[in-house]
């Protein structure tokens, strides 16, 4: 598991997965494995053997029209309930609410106090 306070995870989110997969592929010899998410595909970037990041299609009309495409990264936290509290004590802002993901983590969006969003979780074991 990845120790507290160090980034875990990046992964893009596009409006064009079969785009940035060609070209990641092309420009750093990634390699893909699909898993299903939400009726839509995950594609997990591979390097070597080794998972190294996600490219995540952004879904239209559901909340996201007018993000840019954009790396959002995923730091790791021993207690999300204990940090979510001091994040607020210290004038950040949870954006959405702890969720899990099978085999994954426990996750929840936040942003600091200056509005930089991440993600903070929990990984899966």
């Amino acid at each position: 598991m990845t120790p507290h306070g160090e980034f875990h995870w990046n992964e893009l989110l596009t409006w064009d997965a079969p785009r940035a997969k060609r070209f990641y592929t092309a420009t750093l010899g990634w390699t893909y494995e699909d898993m299903p998410m939400d009726g839509e595909s995950y594609h997990v970037c591979m390097s070597g053997g080794k998972p190294v990041a996600g490219i995540f299609q952004m879904p239209k009309g559901k909340g996201m029209d007018g993000v840019p495409e954009n790396w959002f990264a995923y730091i790791s936290v021993d207690d999300l309930d204990a940090r979510l509290a001091l994040l607020v004590k210290n004038g950040g802002r949870v954006m959405r609410a702890p969720f899990e993901v099978p085999g994954v983590g426990r996750i929840a969006i936040v942003a600091d106090d200056g509005g930089a969003a991440m993600g903070w979780m929990v990984p899966a074991e």
